[in-house]
């Protein structure tokens, strides 16, 4: 499915008609545009439920490092937008989230793969929340793990914030 362009220059429309688990849930059936990084690198959103997210990557020759192998980068933004969008699925309509640190272990270089990034919320508290990631191969070895401490916003801290659709 093809989507248009976004320029990644140009700011986002934001708004919040919608809660924020049936926009993820139309992102991933492609009836949502895809953010720009998504676009930039080449991933998407294979599957979202509450708390929940999967991301798909097919990682090539553009990703790599110097050395030949997928860039470290690549690897902390698909498992960041794994756990991100699975904290986000956890959000109300009001709410949304930032994310206060990011840890991702290396675990298996990579040079050409088809990775599946699976983020999971361990605990989601008021304000503060704890996600996880496993980055896998087509063979479902682990390639790297993360974790992420997300804090949730409202009201005043949230403006400006919302996700488009």
């Amino acid at each position: 499915m093809s989507h248009p362009v976004v320029d990644p220059l140009q700011p986002v429309v934001r708004s919040s008609a919608l809660p924020m688990l049936d926009r993820l849930e139309r992102l991933a059936r492609g009836e949502l545009p895809p953010p720009p990084i998504a676009a930039l690198l080449g991933f998407t959103l294979a599957a979202v439920s509450p708390g929940q997210a999967t991301i798909d990557f097919e990682a090539t020759a553009r990703h790599a490092n110097p050395m030949g192998t997928l860039h470290g980068g690549v690897l902390c933004d698909i498992a960041d937008a794994a756990m991100g969008i699975a904290y986000a699925s956890t959000l109300a309509t009001d709410e949304t989230f930032t994310t206060l640190e990011l840890k991702v272990n290396f675990l298996k270089p990579v040079w050409q793969a088809r990775l599946q990034a699976i983020g999971k919320v361990v605990k989601r508290g008021r304000t503060v929340g704890l996600v996880e990631c496993d980055v896998v191969d087509e063979t479902q070895t682990l390639v790297a793990r993360g974790t992420s401490t997300c804090m949730t916003l409202r009201g005043i801290q949230a403006e400006g914030r919302q996700v488009e659709g």
